[in-house]
């Protein structure tokens, strides 16, 4: 791709202090471009270019993102108006009128959802002889071994509860599976209120494999939704069970933690059971459930007709998931891949004395993310190491990252963990890896009040020839070796001393107290991150003003940030060529004559889930940052993050050559169009962006 756009209209404007760039009309809602991305993953259950079992899990993935969606987002909105906080965003739409919004396009979506589901993939699986039988398709044979496994397995751990005044409506875990039980008859205590809910035990599997030798050399599965149908009688002995229906509750989850508190870590522990019974934000159920249940239903929850979702199948499909670890088919997954793991960074080699003579760049998961695990397990194990400094954000609850630290602070190694208690969906776990740093030895922080630590960064202090040298990691994803395997993330290691430095000075503001320290080469959040954004953008402008060739690349996972993007819109004014990667939100809009018709936007969604955060300008020196920080008021301003320099000319030139296959992509892109649709560019499998660096990185 040419850096000059030659077939670019210029739209140099003479008069750029006439135009409002505050107008709500060249902004997009947030909320509606997250659900545009969330509609750009549906889109992939359906895309035949995916083997079988992944489309699945897209489908499966579209409906977990989407709970988080209603969790967070729709609760948040739902929260302002409440408290008649009615404050409108920068894109003009007053809050109520996005809930509308969001209602009309989710039930579209669910409803597409769900065809795909019906009418796509359980055909598509049951010719690959992978059967989701349902009550009808049952054998007498099947119905006796699911009447058994109900009888052994399931009715033991069951509590159905008859509705009366001493059994008022439960109150339901956040997405948990229930059935509402429609019955006739007295039971022995003579109630006759009519009406049940069975919930379903959270510890159940809600997909059960049926013995080989009833499948007749097929995989047959069936939901416990359906073996609680058919089985539901006899939990209400000598009544009549009119009818049984599943549905599930989605509960606002975001926690309200007082940061005020003397223990962070007591008061979130304390605020995690609370999450599962947040306010009702929606109710799903079966699309045969009666009115009359459905109106009860709505009525116990405080929900309207515009928060009900009916559905054609089971309630809550994200546990279908399981079906990857009983399906064990590689011909309907993607190919195998084996992570490169480059020259020197193997576990034979020492890293420090490789990371000393050269920097090292690695792009995950096309390259191994073990190093980056080798790099602390062997600062743990070298007696030459005293100290250790790391961030925990996103880890995982049987990280080797942690077990490394836990080894240190065993082996007398000075260990400090500033650990972000405040992860989304990930605090219990964070709550207890601290806790398991804390009986080791380790120093553990947790950041500071009113700002989540999101950088990725580690410290290794190491004692060399009579003198004290450091070593850092800095990546722009999280610490954690499953998602480096699907997530695509930079990381840089380095002996730099200034950056080292840079780094020990960030810990030293997370850790103790005291004015900003000077920070030289390492941008940080949320003091000068977005001013030399800013400033960057600033400097291309002049470049372009003075008749140079002026060009910004940046990928993103979220562009939400007013002032950058008005930035962004000086810049396309001024003839600047502005390419922006961005996989999710994105509130700027590109193709507005004399504001944006120098800007382009895509959003890349393929195997890999695209998470690198790369600022490129290129006038500038240096003219590349890698960063853990997205593009948004939050990372900016509320969260601690590094941006940190690509200095040496190959790996500037590699990570440029990177993103121009991004941009050169017409396989996985969706292009940003003025009105806020995308529109996929799916013409040429030969360039797409993530095979392609699979074809030369990965091994």
């Amino acid at each position: 791709m040419n850096d000059s756009h030659d077939d670019m209209k210029s739209s140099t404007n003479n008069d750029d202090s006439a135009i409002d760039l505050n107008s709500s009309e060249y902004y997009f809602n947030r909320e509606l471009s997250h659900l545009a991305f969330n509609e750009r993953v549906l889109a992939q259950a359906l895309d035949t270019s995916h083997p079988l079992l992944e489309r699945l899990r897209f489908l499966l993935i579209f409906s977990s993102n989407l709970d988080e969606f209603f969790e967070i987002r729709v609760a948040g909105i739902q929260q302002r108006l409440l408290f008649q906080s009615e404050l409108i965003d920068i894109d003009g739409m007053h809050p109520k009128d996005v809930l509308h919004t969001i209602s009309e396009r989710c039930h579209e979506m669910i409803t597409r959802q769900y065809d795909a589901l019906n009418h796509s993939l359980l055909p598509a699986l049951a010719d690959e002889r992978i059967l989701f039988l349902t009550r009808g398709m049952w054998t007498q044979e099947q119905g006796k071994w699911i009447e058994d496994y109900i009888k052994r397995e399931v009715l033991p751990v069951i509590s159905p509860i008859g509705l009366d005044p001493a059994h008022p409506f439960p109150r339901l875990v956040n997405k948990s599976l229930n059935f509402i039980v429609s019955l006739e008859g007295k039971d022995a205590f003579g109630r006759d209120t009519g009406l049940a809910i069975i919930p379903a035990p959270r510890s159940l599997p809600r997909l059960v494999e049926l013995p080989q030798e009833l499948c007749d050399d097929q995989t047959c599965l069936v939901f416990l939704s359906s073996m609680i149908h058919a089985n539901a009688h006899k939990l209400f002995p000598g009544m009549k069970v009119k009818g049984c229906y599943q549905f599930r509750i989605t509960r606002n989850a975001d926690l309200n933690v007082n940061e005020d508190a003397k223990d962070l870590a007591l008061a979130l522990r304390g605020g995690l059971h609370s999450r599962r019974f947040g306010r009702a934000v929606r109710l799903e159920v079966a699309d045969n459930c009666p009115e009359e249940l459905i109106n009860f239903l709505l009525q116990e929850a405080g929900l309207t007709k515009d928060e009900l979702y009916q559905v054609n199948g089971p309630v809550n499909l994200h546990r279908m998931m399981d079906v990857m670890n009983i399906v064990t088919r590689s011909e309907l997954l993607y190919p195998p891949m084996t992570p490169a793991i480059p020259r020197g960074l193997g576990t034979k080699d020492s890293i420090f004395e490789t990371v000393s003579k050269k920097d090292y760049l690695l792009l995950h998961p096309y390259e191994s993310f073990a190093p980056v695990i080798h790099f602390l397990q062997e600062a743990a194990k070298d007696p030459n190491v005293i100290a250790i400094k790391q961030t925990l954000y996103r880890t995982g609850s049987q990280s080797p990252i942690v077990g490394a630290l836990v080894e240190a602070a065993r082996n007398g190694k000075e260990v400090t963990a500033v650990v972000e208690l405040r992860a989304r969906f990930d605090e219990e776990d964070n709550l207890d890896l601290a806790a398991l740093l804390q009986e080791a030895g380790a120093l553990v922080v947790y950041g500071v009040v009113g700002y989540k630590t999101h950088a990725k960064m580690s410290l290794v202090v190491r004692r060399e020839h009579e003198k004290l040298t450091r070593y850092i990691h800095l990546g722009t994803g999280n610490y954690h070796a499953g998602t480096a395997r699907i997530y695509t993330d930079y990381s840089l290691l380095s002996a730099d001393p200034q950056m080292a430095e840079d780094v020990h000075r960030m810990f030293h503001q997370l850790t103790g107290m005291g004015k900003t320290e000077k920070i030289v080469k390492v941008l940080n959040a949320p003091f000068n991150l977005k001013e030399k954004i800013l400033e960057l953008i600033k400097h291309e402008i002049q470049v372009a003003k003075n008749g140079g060739d002026a060009r910004i690349i940046l990928k993103a996972n979220g562009l939400t940030e007013p002032k950058i993007i008005q930035a962004l819109y000086k810049a396309s004014q001024a003839g600047v060529s502005i390419d922006l990667i961005i996989r999710g939100m994105c509130c700027l809009r590109p193709g507005i004559a004399g504001i944006s018709d120098n800007i382009r936007v895509r959003s890349i969604i393929g195997r890999f889930l695209e998470h690198s955060r790369v600022y490129y300008f290129k006038n500038a020196n240096p003219t590349i940052y890698c960063s853990s920080a997205d593009l948004m008021e939050r990372n900016l301003h509320r969260r601690v993050e590094t941006g940190f320099p690509i200095e040496k000319s190959s790996m500037v030139k590699r990570i440029l050559d990177e993103l121009e296959h991004y941009l050169d992509d017409s396989w996985q892109s969706w292009i940003l169009q003025s009105d806020g649709s995308y529109q996929q560019q799916q013409i040429d499998t030969e360039s797409s962006v993530q095979q392609q660096l699979l074809d030369k990185l990965a091994q």
